[in-house]
């Protein structure tokens, strides 16, 4: 049977999906398949060069995403050298031009016919043009990707990538990461269900989400949320790391569970008692040491309670419009009110609220200053006023009238009638007459809760807590009803 023939290479080559090119050690290019010749952009022999050295004057070879290659470093003329190249990758280009560009995956192989010299060296190219181009869009995209990533390598766990939002994110510099071991830089060290993870790690599966801290350059270790998902970097199987950061929300975490326990440190010793309400169903949550020395309740007789149940104050309907008005204006100052004690003795109080946020939660703060001395002080000044004028005889007219309008006011530095406003006024002069807020409302065809708040203005303007004190205080400043 006869052996092969030329013609037998010839079909053999001319099937094959990989280019190949046929030179003789002379340097004259034999013989090329339609995969070679379609490889560098021509469809015939004469087209890629009659010899090695025409071939390098009509195409122009870089080193993969680097230098221009010098003509002795072409594939063809290292191994008409001699230089075997089992695995190398090239940019092919026709010379002069930039675009199109070949990315070829290039070996060599020598024939001969009885182990001597060989008679015929062969180019084997695979084109990887396709799957070069899908890393760089991949790399591309890795690199401008915000979120914190990087690359390891599963077959030596050696991280070969890291993009700016990592390096940024643990402080590193790309040479001081990329290449490093896992054993280096372990960014499992700290991993919450760390065995699930290393055993994902092995079985190149991916890893959910999960807490961890990572080390960072400087030593320090940072909160995250790690997740990892297996991927192929050309022949390479890897694990793609992403990272969401934590730290600053830990940071705002530790920063606000030491201000509130700077404010409970702060709340417990204050000399004025204060209570802690939800700002809508008005319970009490917490009551410092102040409130309850002034009070009597412990604890336990109040928390989770609302002031009704325990007739904490004395007018309950002032308690109601201070509650609405805290709502509508998150803000309450200075106010007279007067608390019972768990005894049921009265305690006058001056009272200021404000709504603020406790733990995340909406919350009430109330404070009560007690200013029982000072009421006692004003009305020993008020009898006392009232005995001397019983023999005034020898004052003069203008220290009379000056006691007149001490004893009038209680001492207070409050206002006079035309201080209040057109509305505070028309409002209190309905109030002389007698008539509840709703018929003030209907007379002055305004909403109720209008009304109310009017109220509650005008009670800290004059400085009363009542209807009947400021019907008093009304009266003595010649406002009766209209």
């Amino acid at each position: 049977m006869a052996g092969p023939t030329l013609h037998h290479l010839d079909q053999l080559i001319a099937g094959l999906s990989s280019g190949i090119i046929l030179v003789d050690p002379t340097g004259v290019l034999l013989k090329a398949n339609d995969a070679a010749l379609t490889m560098h952009g021509v469809t015939r022999l004469e087209d890629l060069g009659e010899t090695a050295d025409e071939y390098c004057r009509r195409f122009a070879l870089n080193e993969r995403g680097g230098r221009k290659l010098a003509r002795r470093d072409y594939p063809l003329m290292k191994m008409l050298a001699g230089e075997s190249f089992p695995d190398l990758v090239v940019e092919v280009r026709r010379a002069g031009q930039q675009e199109p560009c070949w990315i070829h995956h290039v070996r060599d192989l020598a024939m001969d016919d009885e182990g001597g010299d060989p008679d015929v060296l062969a180019l084997v190219i695979q084109d990887v043009s396709d799957r070069f181009e899908a890393e760089d869009r991949f790399d591309a995209m890795f690199r401008a990707n915000p979120a914190p990533a990087a690359i390891l390598r599963l077959s030596d766990k050696r991280f070969i990538r890291a993009n700016a939002g990592f390096l940024e994110l643990s402080g590193y510099d790309e040479a001081s990461f990329v290449g490093k071991s896992l054993i280096e830089i372990d960014l499992l060290a700290r991993v919450a269900k760390r065995d699930e993870v290393a055993a994902s790690l092995a079985a190149e599966r991916t890893i959910p989400q999960t807490e961890a801290e990572i080390p960072g350059a400087g030593g320090e270790w940072r909160l995250v949320i790690l997740a990892g998902q297996p991927i192929e970097l050309g022949d390479d199987r890897c694990m793609l790391f992403t990272f969401a950061d934590l730290e600053p929300r830990r940071k705002a975490e530790q920063a606000l569970k030491a201000s509130e326990a700077h404010f409970a440190s702060l709340f417990d010793m204050a000399p004025v008692a204060m209570v802690i309400t939800s700002p809508d169903a008005h319970e009490i949550v917490q009551v410092n040491a102040a409130f309850r020395e002034l009070t009597g309740y412990t604890d336990d007789e109040v928390i989770g309670r609302v002031a009704d149940d325990l007739q904490l104050w004395e007018d309950a309907g002032q308690r109601k419009q201070l509650e609405d008005a805290t709502k509508q204006h998150r803000a309450v100052r200075a106010m007279d009110v007067r608390l019972l004690t768990k005894e049921g003795v009265g305690v006058d109080c001056l009272l200021s609220a404000e709504r603020f946020t406790l733990a995340g939660k909406d919350r009430a703060l109330w404070l009560y200053q007690d200013i029982s001395e000072r009421r006692h002080n004003e009305r020993d000044l008020v009898n006392a006023i009232d005995a001397v004028m019983k023999d005034a005889s020898w004052f003069s007219r203008s220290i009379m009238d000056k006691l007149a309008s001490l004893r009038a006011r209680g001492g207070e530095d409050l206002p006079e009638p035309s201080e209040l406003t057109a509305r505070e006024r028309e409002v209190l002069e309905l109030i002389c007459e007698g008539l509840a807020d709703k018929a003030i409302a209907e007379q002055l065809n305004l909403s109720a809760h209008t009304i109310r708040n009017h109220v509650a203005r005008l009670y800290a303007k004059i400085g009363v807590n009542r209807r009947s004190a400021a019907v008093v205080w009304a009266r003595e400043r010649g406002i009766a009803g209209r």
